[in-house]
């Protein structure tokens, strides 16, 4: 019996987006792993990449020519999967209008929860079409419970039509000897962990603010790990800046450290939460959007949002083995609960639901 095919937006496949990429690239491994009425088609306007092991008999991959990024949005990946019969087409944010049984993932709604978090470009385009996509869609997909209140509150869709996916972590977070991998980036132990890209709303002034709060005694450095972007970082001798590193070399790093640091304003999920508790590393978090929701209890949760405060948490765990080895076994535990196979059966029942 032939298969249904579903065309899904392949442009953030094993890309460097972060928690764009890390879901996309995450979603096909589970896919892959559960056997279903459906076949895939990937759309891209780049090739395959070599190290992308999808099983061929169930999963394809086209290369699209581009005449710019938006027309190739709206228009050259919803006419392709079209004409290719595609009873479903899955992309994120932006749905066009050509689009047949659209899909679309809305990671989060926080340009429209902190708008000062954005430029105002960015801000505008995202507030203007994402509700339009929202509404235009046969099903979204997000990735909390915390995120879909939010949708249905600031987009003004049915609450049925919002399914929740969560993530998980990267398949490589593990818990990982970190001498040969620190070694060859120049980091010596004992430090503290911050990852995310150089954007207001991952709020890393904070934990570097807090880090060059720390009494002199104490040997710990701040490795803040990201692209340079919108809310650059100042020279600070607490931080050893890394810029962006492949996930691959991520669990090394997360294993050598003795805290994460996780600031963030507002995050619909937080992949590198699960990733720090999947390599054993102890998580002081906001209490930024979806955060409690997915620490459950693992991570110390901060509702002061003052680098005094968040100094002050530092020396205080770091002080306490008893509590971080509390921390590290809470992590390992709630990390398990979550994978991109559980993830891929929850998208297989929205695609059903579409294509029925």
């Amino acid at each position: 019996m032939p298969r249904t095919l579903i065309a899904i937006d392949g442009t953030l496949v094993l890309g460097e987006s972060t928690g764009d990429s890390t879901y996309w690239t995450g979603l096909l491994s589970g896919l892959a792993e559960v056997e279903s009425e459906f076949e895939f088609i990937l759309l891209s306007d780049w090739s395959k990449p070599p190290n992308l092991d999808l099983p061929e008999e169930r999963f394809s991959w086209l290369k699209l020519p581009n005449r710019g990024r938006r027309w190739f949005s709206h228009v050259t990946m919803p006419l392709a999967a079209r004409k290719l019969g595609a009873s479903a087409f899955h992309t994120q944010y932006t749905l066009s209008p050509l689009a047949r049984s659209g899909i679309t993932t809305i990671h989060d709604v926080s340009f429209f929860i902190g708008p000062q978090w954005f430029k105002p470009k960015d801000r505008f385009l995202l507030q203007k079409s994402t509700p339009i996509s929202a509404r235009r869609a046969a099903k979204v997909i997000t990735v909390s419970e915390t995120s879909k209140r939010d949708i249905v509150r600031f987009l003004r869709v049915p609450e049925d039509k919002v399914a929740v996916t969560y993530n998980a972590a990267q398949p490589h977070s593990r818990p990982t000897e970190p001498g040969p991998v620190l070694k060859a980036l120049g980091i010596e132990r004992p430090y503290l962990l911050t990852i995310g890209a150089r954007w207001p709303r991952k709020n890393i002034t904070l934990a570097i603010e807090a880090a060059g709060l720390l009494p002199e005694p104490l040997p710990h450095k701040l490795v803040a790990i990201g692209k340079e972007g919108w809310g650059a970082v100042g020279g600070n001798p607490r931080v050893i800046s890394t810029g962006y590193l492949p996930g691959e070399l991520l669990p090394a790093v997360y294993s050598g450290a003795d805290l994460y640091l996780f600031p963030s304003h507002y995050e619909g999920f937080g992949i590198p939460m699960l990733e720090a508790f999947a390599c054993g590393t102890p998580v002081l978090s906001s209490k930024g959007g979806a955060l409690p929701e997915v620490s459950a209890g693992a991570a110390e949760i901060m509702s002061d949002a003052t680098p005094a405060a968040w100094s002050a948490k530092i020396q205080e765990l770091l002080a306490d083995s008893s509590k971080l080895a509390q921390m590290r076994e809470r992590g390992f535990a709630r990390a398990a609960q979550f994978s991109w196979k559980e993830t891929a059966r929850r998208t297989l029942e929205v695609y059903r639901e579409v294509c029925q």
